[in-house]
C-alpha cells in the first residue's frame, strides 16, 4: 500500500503515534498537577523529524526517505525549572489547551488517512 501512496501513510503513521504519545504524557501532566516536586514531561518529535527528512529528501534517494520516516522516533524530555513553591511546574490551563490542540491534530490526521483510503477504494471500484 505504501507503494500507492508514497510516503504518506507513513508519515501519517509516525504523526498519529507521536501525537498518541503526546496526549498521553499530556493527560499524566494534568493527573500530577497537585504533586508535590512533579515536573512535567513533553514530547518533542517535530523540529528533530523535520531536519532529518530534509536531509534525506536533499539526497533525492527514496529509500533513504523511506529509512529516515520509519526510523523516526519521539523523544520525552522532562522540564526543571519551576515557580511554584511545591516546586511543581505543570500549568493546568497550558496543558488544557495543549491537550485540546493535540485532539484535533490527532483526528485531523485520522481524516486525512481516511481520505487517501477512500480515494484508493474509489480507484479500486471505477
Amino acid at each position: 500500500m505504501n507503494s500507492i501512496f508514497g510516503n504518506s501513510i507513513s508519515m501519517s503513521e509516525k504523526s498519529l503515534d507521536y501525537l498518541w504519545q503526546k496526549q498521553q504524557v499530556t493527560l499524566n501532566n494534568i493527573a500530577n498537577v497537585d504533586t508535590p516536586g512533579y515536573k512535567k514531561q513533553v514530547v518533542s518529535f517535530e523540529k528533530e523529524f523535520q531536519k532529518q527528512l530534509e536531509t534525506a529528501v536533499k539526497s533525492n534517494d527514496s529509500s533513504q526517505i523511506r529509512e529516515t520516516i520509519s526510523n523516526a522516533k519521539t523523544k520525552l524530555n522532562t522540564t526543571s525549572t519551576s515557580d511554584r513553591l511545591d516546586e511543581n511546574n505543570v500549568d493546568m490551563d497550558m496543558e488544557s489547551v495543549e491537550l485540546s490542540r493535540t485532539a484535533l491534530q490527532y483526528q485531523y490526521m485520522l481524516d486525512s488517512v481516511n481520505n487517501d483510503i477512500s480515494r484508493l477504494r474509489t480507484v479500486i471500484k471505477g
